[in-house]
């Protein structure tokens, strides 16, 4: 009787995993091959393979633009992100600070806020600082917000790092700059690269903060190039939204394979972190 029921409970939960699985897999699996046909439409089917989808999109100047501005915009503020947690955890890492644990929970705190409970505000400070409608400056900013919960995710990778390599090259006479950057670093690059990456496709699928702050069609991301591709032809052409998603879908995907066994190695880090 308990075999039987074990046996319902396994197939209750993969025909779950199933369903789930279904519901992921065919919107994408519709995405690839209308991507590939030329008279795509709103249903799977078998196409005629051709690339006339994929060569009309990257002939266009606009969309080539938009894919550097969507990479400016995610590798710069994924590397201040980077930076700027590396320098903010170590020190909660290594030293011991008052209201430690405190300042970890007000970050916390942040991590969890809305961005769009402080864009009014954001906006009302660019204007007034005449800083809307630019690259640079919506970069820095989807940088700095993404800080709080780097800072806490680099905390747990710079935790990992054994502080008694740091005490004997302190004890040889390096400085704690130099510590940081030949010890602490080349030991919690798994972890480094996992915030990274993880910061980098937050930037690159961010929406809303770059609809916000810019104005000029020449300066759009290529998430909002997407929001526009829909009404740029009178109607939806299928074939070239899908290409056009193919491709925007690309550098998260390239650098998660390029990146997958550092990434393991930060999840493992991360895994064995016992403070």
């Amino acid at each position: 009787m308990i075999k039987r029921k074990k046996i319902i409970e396994s197939i209750l939960i993969w025909a779950i995993l199933l369903i789930v699985g279904c519901l992921f897999l065919l919107p994408f699996l519709w995405m690839v091959l209308a991507s590939f046909d030329k008279l795509a439409l709103a249903s799977i089917k078998i196409p005629k393979l051709t690339l006339d989808n994929y060569i009309a999109v990257m002939q266009n100047g606009d969309n080539r633009l938009s894919f550097m501005n969507g990479l400016y915009l995610a590798c710069g503020s994924a590397t201040i992100t980077t930076l700027a947690s590396i320098l903010a955890a170590y020190p909660l890492s290594r030293f011991p600070i008052s209201y430690k644990y405190k300042i970890l929970f007000g970050l916390l705190f942040l991590t969890g806020l809305p961005i769009t409970a402080v864009m009014v505000p954001v906006y009302q400070m660019f204007v007034a600082l005449n800083l809307q409608n630019s690259l640079t400056t919506t970069m820095i900013f989807m940088g700095a917000s993404a800080i709080p919960y780097s800072i806490w995710l680099m905390k747990n990778f710079l935790d990992i790092v054994s502080i008694e390599l740091e005490e004997a090259a302190l004890v040889d006479g390096a400085s704690r700059f130099k510590c940081l950057l030949k010890i602490t670093i080349p030991l919690a690059f798994p972890g480094i690269a996992m915030v990274f990456i993880s910061s980098f496709s937050g930037a690159w699928g961010n929406f809303f903060v770059p609809y916000i702050l810019l104005q000029s069609p020449d300066k759009f991301p290529i998430a909002l190039k997407i929001y526009q591709f829909f009404g740029q032809h009178g109607y939806i052409n299928y074939g070239m939204v899908s290409a056009f998603s193919m491709i925007y879908m690309m550098p998260s995907l390239l650098l998660y394979i390029v990146s997958q066994r550092v990434m393991s190695l930060g999840f493992s880090m991360s895994g064995g972190n016992k403070e």
